[in-house]
């Protein structure tokens, strides 16, 4: 991972490693709160021996300076602390008052500073007082040699124990500062491990790595997608719309030599936004003037007649049973004039009836019919409808969700159409968020808002053809009407569709 990558990386992640930092400092603060404040007293001696000659003061000095240590460790000695604690009669063992007492040597000097701390300012001062009084004693003690009546180093309390209002312990700046690093170094090494464990496609090199084929096009996540989910309720410039205009576009430069008129559009797993894309890439086709027709050949979960607000009850399964006409089943979508073959009632069998020669061969009538089929798929790895429906068709478009989608999954959808035999044609990536600039989508034209002069967009008109004996004189649709029939050949017509 080079320096780019790791910038790219924190930019991704930034979210977590502010977390961890937070956490850190939370941490930091909490450690604090939970420590007892603890309070110093310091104190310094001199140790001194009576020099009568500056050779006799300059062997004095090294004397001291050499004793001086041992002096220190006599301060927190047991025996001190026992003669503490008689005279302040405290509740504490040798030991403990021992523990609360530290010495140190003020370096290349004869100096002593004692140090008491406990967790009350005042009962500190004067311990630290008793303290020096009685190391005074004991050392003098320790250096009346024999017979002789005086000690031989005087100890001298040069800074008597002061009283010390402000604890000394904890020190919330340096727990604070200290959980924050702490916090922020976690952070960062979350977010390079995730990113190293991290197997959901988020760049174009991910696809590449699974597949040969193309990116066509990066759908935007659009928070507005629920209440304007098509391209009819947006403006002309709006992100998404300019989406599906590139896909629409990448779509003719796929096979220049044998045109695509059936595509299948599918996705790896359920939850990608493929309803979405087929509906839409249909809608962007249809405004070109071509006749287009959307199949939802989801039997199983149908959304699409739901999606552009037509009959869901007449459609497919209604056709291929001989409950109806292909004619009577198609509806149009009024906004844009996209023809609709929903799905009709929900079979028991999905997938035997889209295996059977009727699917065949209704497919292969309405081929002779339209300029461009769009067919609505299951999801390629819980069932085997889709790869069963890529064999009826040109191609397919697999859609992938930016940051959800495993690459694994995307191995396992195209393993799948290779298996049947099936042709992809590329693949849409969905949902890109607008913290993925670098990856895949950029957000160019100007978001524009489904509703306009305050009022809310129009529903879409549902229509159904009726029966006519002549293909191009418009009837009442027995639905809504208003509406031009599809005209579909019979089985084995030659017909040459309009250009």
């Amino acid at each position: 991972m080079d320096f780019k990558q790791l910038l790219l990386v924190l930019r991704r992640r930034w979210r977590a490693i502010v977390a961890m930092f937070l956490l850190g400092l939370g941490v930091g603060a909490g450690v604090s709160y939970a420590i007892t404040p603890e309070y110093e007293s310091t104190a310094k001696v001199f140790l001194s021996v009576d020099a009568r000659s500056a050779t006799d003061a300059y062997a004095v000095t090294i004397f001291l300076n050499s004793r001086a240590q041992s002096y220190a460790d006599l301060a927190h000695s047991s025996e001190l602390a026992g003669r503490v604690i008689d005279v302040l009669d405290l509740d504490m063992t040798a030991a403990d008052l021992s523990g609360r007492i530290s010495s140190e040597v003020v370096e290349e000097t004869s100096a002593i500073t004692i140090t008491v701390t406990d967790t009350d300012p005042q009962r500190a001062q004067t311990i630290a007082d008793v303290v020096t009084s009685e190391f005074q004693a004991y050392t003098e003690e320790l250096e009346t040699a024999g017979d002789a009546s005086e000690s031989q180093i005087k100890v001298n309390v040069t800074d008597p124990p002061e009283y010390q209002p402000d604890p000394v312990r904890p020190d919330w700046v340096l727990n604070l500062l200290a959980g924050g690093l702490i916090g922020l170094l976690l952070g960062l090494a979350l977010a390079v491990a995730r990113e190293l464990l991290d197997r959901t496609v988020r760049t174009a090199e991910h696809i590449s790595e699974v597949t040969d084929a193309p990116v066509l096009a990066s759908i935007g996540f659009d928070n507005e997608i629920r209440s304007a989910p098509l391209l009819t309720d947006l403006g002309g410039f709006a992100a998404r719309t300019e989406a599906f205009r590139l896909l629409r576009t990448n779509l003719q430069f796929i096979d220049l030599d044998h045109r695509a008129r059936v595509l299948v559009v599918t996705s790896a797993v359920p939850g990608e936004g493929k309803t979405m894309t087929s509906t839409n890439l249909a809608v962007a086709l249809a405004q070109t003037g071509r006749t287009v027709l959307i199949v939802d050949a989801d039997l199983r979960r149908p959304r699409v007649a739901t999606m552009l607000g037509v009959d869901p009850a007449i459609g497919l399964t209604t056709a291929l049973v001989g409950k109806a006409q292909i004619e009577d089943a198609i509806q149009v979508h009024g906004p844009s004039g996209l023809h609709v073959l929903a799905s009709g009632a929900k079979p028991p069998n999905p997938t035997e009836i889209l295996q059977s020669r009727v699917t065949h061969d209704l497919i292969r009538r309405l081929r002779q019919s339209y300029d461009m089929i769009i067919v609505d798929a299951p999801p390629l790895l819980p069932v085997a409808d889709a790869s069963v429906l890529s064999t009826l068709a040109d191609g397919a478009i697999l859609v992938v969700r930016h940051g959800q989608t495993t690459r694994d999954q995307v191995t396992e959808a195209v393993n799948r159409l290779s298996q049947v035999g099936g042709r992809l044609y590329g693949v849409v990536v969905n949902m890109v968020a607008k913290r993925a600039i670098g990856s895949y989508y950029y957000y160019y034209y100007e978001e524009t808002s489904p509703v306009k002069d305050g009022r809310s967009p129009k529903p879409a008109k549902t229509v159904k053809p009726a029966k006519s004996p002549k293909p191009d004189k418009p009837s009442k649709s027995k639905l809504s009407g208003g509406r031009r029939r599809a005209s579909v050949p019979e089985v084995g017509d030659d017909e040459t569709p309009p250009a």
